[in-house]
């Protein structure tokens, strides 16, 4: 098969190297890729966001399968693209794409499906959200209702708070259209993690869970960033509780959405809290996390391709997804300064020692190669080092490892990952 992966960062890599392993896989692009992505096919210089030129292109090479990584090309209307000329693509048509890029629009179809989500309201008048967040206190959170790249959720822990996020979203236009409206929900407490399966139709198969580390510094200290590492599976939720979180959370908002005529088909991340009265939903994403999908793909033990076509064409029922039992932990090493200003440049040495590391793959997401050839760094989240051991301990100590053997004068990254799913286990 010839296959089109759309997007360039650690998501991608760690995409690209599960599917170069397929035997039935001929040709392997990565639209616009990155140097890790190079390793694993051929880098295409088009824009994730220019869905035009990346149809063009699949019609062109005679692509088999669209695999999309991150959301924006999909709310754009990527697999409605694809389809208008006959190409399948891995992911969800820009109405089942709402999922993820409206907020309201996830709200709505669990009310439908009685799925267990946060109490909930919408607002387009900042001084109607103040006025909601000082008659409610706080904690509270506060969403932006579009797509904010990660940037647009603030869990408020002062009324205060709220407010200046309420003032940054609709006011001062922070987040660009994505502030506009917003969604302000109760404040959910318990274990956050995050639940993983391809889906066709009405039909899901899990694939896992893992769970993310959003604060830059240690203790979850600090802003949030698009996430600074991730453990897979999470302590105290195994796949039984994987599966009937599945049962509650995924299948009857599938079937909400085939009977609202827009069948959802492709990767649903499920943002979930393991609250006292048991799952409850965040959000959804439509497609991989970053960096779970750089802790769950390497534990892929089954073909990727096959599942990729199957949730594609609407057969998942005829595959297997296996995953090792092993644990993996990832550590994602970010240039200084993020999540605000960065430099960036950095010289980049010593992957292939990590990668000497037993256990250890390292995955690209914001290099470039400069003018001499260089691996250097080119964006806030940088490398994402993964450590695979049959215990946990024993991946959080291997990724660790891995990160001591890379020599990048600008880097950061956090000192505990993992230490909360070590902490639960004891």
């Amino acid at each position: 098969m010839r296959v089109l992966l759309v997007g360039s960062g650690g998501r991608e890599h760690a995409l690209a190297a599960a599917l170069a392993k397929s035997p039935a896989l001929t040709q392997l692009y990565i639209a616009p890729g990155n140097p890790g992505t190079a390793l694993c096919g051929t880098n295409v210089a088009i824009a994730a966001g220019n869905v035009p030129a990346l149809v063009a292109f699949a019609q062109k090479e005679g692509i088999d399968l669209v695999v999309p990584g991150p959301e924006a090309p999909l709310v754009a209307g990527l697999a409605d693209a694809c389809a208008e000329v006959g190409i399948p693509c891995a992911g969800p048509t820009k109405a089942a794409a709402q999922l993820e890029g409206s907020k309201t629009f996830t709200k709505e179809v669990c009310d439908a499906a009685g799925i267990p989500t946060a109490k909930w309201e919408r607002f387009t008048d900042p001084a109607h959200a103040i006025a909601f967040v000082r008659r409610r206190g706080a904690p509270i959170v506060v969403k932006a209702d579009g797509l904010a790249a990660g940037k647009g959720v603030v869990v408020a822990q002062t009324a205060a708070e709220a407010e200046d996020a309420v003032t940054d979203m609709m006011t001062s236009n922070k987040l660009g259209d994505a502030g506009h409206s917003v969604v302000i929900e109760e404040c959910l407490v318990g274990e956050e993690v995050s639940l993983f399966a391809f889906c066709s139709g009405e039909t899901a198969v899990l694939i896992g869970a893992a769970q993310d580390h959003k604060r830059i510094g240690d203790g979850d200290t600090g802003p949030n960033t698009g996430g600074m590492g991730a453990v897979s599976p999470p302590a105290g939720f195994d796949r039984a509780a994987q599966e009937k979180a599945l049962d509650i959370l995924v299948r009857p908002m599938l079937a909400e959405m085939v009977k609202r005529g827009t069948p959802f088909r492709g990767v649903i991340f499920a943002g979930l809290m393991l609250t006292a009265e048991g799952p409850k939903l965040i959000e959804y994403n439509v497609r991989f996390g970053d960096p779970e999908a750089e802790a769950l793909l390497p534990r892929l033990t089954s073909d990727l391709l096959p599942a990729l076509v199957a949730l594609a064409k609407g057969s998942l029922d005829e595959v297997q997804v296996t995953f090792s039992d092993d644990a993996s932990a990832v550590v994602i090493m970010a240039a200084e300064g993020y999540p605000g200003d960065y430099a960036k440049g950095g010289l980049i040495e010593g992957i292939d020692r990590a990668e000497a590391v037993p256990g250890v793959q390292v995955f690209q997401a914001g290099t470039a190669r400069d003018p001499q050839g260089h691996l250097v760094s080119s964006g806030g989240r940088v490398l994402a080092v993964c450590g695979i051991a049959p215990t946990m301990k024993e991946a959080i100590d291997a990724a660790y490892q891995g990160v001591a053997a890379i020599r990048w004068k600008e880097a950061v990254w956090r000192r505990d990952i993992g230490a909360r799913a070590l902490a639960a286990a004891r």
